[in-house]
């Protein structure tokens, strides 16, 4: 017990050991839910040095007890040999530049592995089409009928099924710019996911609130003319 003890508050294993310190507390707030295993995704980049694909907290996690350990051992060994002065600290700084070396060929190898059980992003849903804007594609939508041509967020589009509501639909059948036909635009407002269907409603471009060009053009009052 000593030997392990000495070991352990000597360099270079004191190093990790405080790192280690440190990541054991990191993860018992994650699991009193007062951290997050993502905090530092965003900030750091994990995928030049071969961890990309894991969350950057797992990654420096092993590195730190791998490394931990192999400067552990290897400070075990180092108490072992007959050396001192100059000589032992050349093989203490051997011993931890061996171990970071180790602990960075362990993780690389571990992320490469279960880098699939962590998926960067969360997989495409059709409720990510709920809210957009769609162009009818069939010659017009009924509360049984009818399908739609929507563009999803990074610029792929997809034939959806859409349906319209059937009071919707009756009150088209009275007011002729409230039906939807081919090329006609609508919006997508919900998902049925029991029918596989959106419900569909005509979508009023006036309704925008995005910025639009005054009558007048190039922002000037209407009546006036530009020169």
């Amino acid at each position: 017990m000593g030997e392990f003890l000495d070991a352990a508050l000597s360099f270079p294993a004191v190093i990790f050991g405080a790192a280690l310190v440190v990541v054991v507390c990191f993860w018992l707030l994650v699991l009193a839910g007062a951290a997050d295993q993502h905090s530092f995704d965003s900030d750091l980049d994990s995928g030049t040095v071969g961890f990309g694909g894991v969350p950057v907290t797992v990654s420096v996690s092993l590195l730190v007890v791998v490394a931990w350990f192999g400067s552990l051992s290897g400070a075990v060994l180092l108490h072992r040999l007959p050396v001192a002065g100059t000589i032992r600290a050349v093989l203490a700084v051997a011993v931890l530049a061996g171990s970071l070396f180790l602990a960075w060929g362990t993780v690389r190898l571990l992320a490469h592995l279960f880098r699939r059980y962590f998926p960067a992003e969360p997989p495409p849903s059709r409720q990510d089409f709920v809210g957009r804007v769609c162009t009818i594609r069939t010659g017009s939508v009924s509360a049984v009928f009818g399908q739609a041509e929507v563009a999803a967020a990074d610029g792929s589009t997809a034939i959806v099924q859409v349906r319209q509501a059937p009071r919707v639909a009756l009150l088209a059948e009275l007011h002729a710019e409230e039906i939807l036909v081919s090329g006609s635009t609508g919006l997508l407002y919900a998902y049925d996911a029991e029918g596989e269907f959106f419900w569909v409603s005509p979508y009023d471009a006036a309704l925008d609130p995005g910025p639009k060009a005054k009558p007048g053009g190039l922002g000037l009052p209407e009546g006036t003319t530009n020169g």
